[in-house]
């Protein structure tokens, strides 16, 4: 099931789990150091390009009654609000940008193109996501309340919706992100837990009023008001009103591929309760990488994601700046390398299908999957590196006695692989003797 202990999983001693979190600590005094007049720049210039985005999406929606204009104004205004959620309104409130000091871009006044209030997605995401990463009953981000995406979570009739769930999710997903504060589900025993549940329920009322009010109803009016003498005001303000709808979908479903991307592919491991307690700096880095996987990206589908296609670098460094993750990620790949640990990447539309492979599959009860529970490409521990491999195939050393280098998880994976493998060719010629096997012959 899931991971129990982390450095015993990792293959790493305490030595050496506190020497890479010292190596790591030094890349972030480096850039924190470094920070300077180039990022600010980077961060107006994408400021600068989101507004123009938007703009230019708004404009030519008022031409919306040609099919050509309604999907450039569609797509024009999904683009800004994919940049504006992602690579400004997330990092922006991660913090940053804080070290500018400039109000505008501060972590503590940027409200978001989103239905959730800002405030809420801080607790949500900076603090649980960020903090208790991929633990079972700590993070809700690992199935948010509705997919199955480990063995660790009971099967229930309910998950045979998996697929549908996670369709509907992608499309909404800000109105998912808008519930995910709230814990619907949660029962509320106090006065004071309800007082501030209704709180926050009309917080969140508050913000799904101005994003309704500004997509559907004040923006398509001022269409129908300037082209509907020409087009009809109905149809005017129905045109208008579904480009926004549109260019919202545009950014949720390419919002859930990213995050997605980032912590359900095989490798993005899962943790119990017991990994947190007493952890250290250096052990909640370790956990972080062993949490998160990447996806390969070049500066256009960087930028677009937020730069979260550097998805181990951010969750080692939430608060540092978003365009540093890219040369952050070479250091950090290196320093994977020396400790001989697996370094989770792949191209995107690869991680996107492992992420929806798992949700299939786990849509299911356990008995009709193969994997085992403790090795899965979804769900892995330490005990797959005990149970069911003989002594002679175990990786028993963390250091190489013919090259001194450290064998780590990297090396144990590969031995396992391995080892099953040479298990199986054992096995055969036993089988090839059997009286049934030689007349298959």
């Amino acid at each position: 099931m899931a991971i129990t202990d982390i450095p015993e999983y990792a293959h790493l001693s305490e030595s050496d789990v506190e020497a890479l979190g010292a190596e790591l600590d030094a890349i972030r005094a480096e850039i924190e150091a470094d920070r300077g007049e180039r990022d600010a720049r980077y961060i107006r210039n994408t400021i600068r390009f989101q507004r123009g985005m938007e703009l230019a999406g708004r404009a030519l929606i008022f031409g919306s009654s040609k099919r050509s204009m309604w999907w450039a104004g569609a797509g024009a205004l999904g683009i800004a609000k994919i940049v504006e959620n992602m690579e400004l309104g997330h990092n922006v409130m991660h913090g940053q940008w804080d070290w500018m000091n400039d109000p505008e871009v501060h972590s503590t006044t940027w409200e978001w193109d989103n239905t959730d209030p800002s405030a809420h997605w801080k607790h949500t995401h900076n603090y649980i996501h960020h903090k208790y990463t991929n633990v079972l009953g700590m993070d809700d981000d690992v199935g948010y309340g509705l997919l199955r995406v480990t063995r660790d979570q009971r099967w229930r009739p309910f998950y045979l919706g998996n697929l549908a769930y996670n369709t509907l999710l992608a499309l909404f997903f800000e109105w998912g992100v808008a519930a995910q504060h709230l814990e619907l589900g949660k029962k509320r025993r106090t006065p004071e837990a309800k007082e501030q549940f209704r709180r926050d329920l009309s917080d969140v009322g508050r913000k799904i009023g101005k994003q309704v009010a500004k997509d559907y109803v004040v923006y398509p009016a001022v269409v129908s008001a300037a082209t509907g003498r020409r087009v009809g005001f109905g149809r005017a303000f129905g045109k208008a009103a579904t480009a926004n709808a549109t260019a919202n979908i545009i950014r949720n479903v390419w919002t859930n591929a990213v995050i997605f991307c980032g912590h359900f592919p095989d490798g993005a491991e899962k943790f119990t309760k017991q990994d947190v307690d007493g952890e250290t700096q250096a052990e909640w880095y370790l956990r972080q990488m062993l949490g998160s996987a990447n996806f390969r990206s070049g500066p256009v589908l960087g930028f677009m994601s937020g730069n979260l296609s550097y998805q181990i670098e951010h969750h080692i460094y939430p608060d540092l700046p978003s365009n540093r993750l890219p040369e952050i990620s070479v250091r950090v790949r290196a320093l994977c390398e020396k400790y001989d640990l697996p370094y989770t990447t792949g191209p995107l539309p690869v991680q996107y299908a492992k992420a929806w492979r798992t949700i299939a599959k786990l849509s299911l009860p356990d008995k009709y999957l193969k994997a085992t529970t403790d090795d899965a490409p979804e769900t892995a521990s330490e005990r797959r590196f005990k149970d069911g491999l003989p002594e002679d195939l175990r990786l028993q050393s963390t250091v190489d006695p013919m090259t001194g280098r450290r064998r780590g998880l990297r090396s144990a994976i590969k031995s396992l692989r391995e080892g099953s493998g040479l298990l199986r060719r054992r096995v055969r010629p036993a089988e090839a003797s059997t009286p049934v096997a030689r007349r298959a012959a």
